[in-house]
């Protein structure tokens, strides 16, 4: 996998992957998109979903709807690294199994989810889920 960072202006930096897809950062803050820290926690957010919505599909659950909400806590002091990360999981579907849906769910950041796994390592991570019956 490659991916090519260029600086655009100030503290704007171009994305691209090799997939061919493009994304602006803004190094500022995230004053005028995703900052290169929130772009890592969309990544683990996006990298579990998939994990949960596959897993359900395959244990063949009526999921219609999946949201992964995300919270992270930072050092204070350079490097600000995250300390602290946990995703809720807000699974829909039609008479979801709950036991099923915390398997999936703990499995995901456990032991199939790359970003997560990669997180873990330096970071706490946590998850937490719910069913809300379509």
């Amino acid at each position: 996998m490659e991916a090519k960072v260029k600086w655009v202006e100030d503290f704007k930096f171009l994305g691209q992957s090799n997939s061919g897809h493009s994304i602006v950062m803004d190094g500022n803050g995230g004053s005028t998109a995703p900052s290169p820290m929130e772009m890592v926690l969309l990544g683990a957010g996006g990298c579990s979903s998939v994990d949960v919505v596959d897993g359900l599909k395959k244990a063949e659950q009526k999921v219609t709807g999946c949201v992964a909400k995300l919270s992270a806590e930072r050092r204070d002091t350079a490097p600000r690294i995250f300390t602290k990360v946990n995703i809720h999981f807000v699974v829909t579907g039609e008479n979801l199994d709950a036991k099923i849906v915390e398997q999936v769910t703990a499995d995901s950041l456990e032991k199939y989810c790359s970003v997560c796994l990669m997180l873990g390592e330096a970071v706490d991570m946590t998850h937490s889920w719910e069913i809300v019956a379509a």
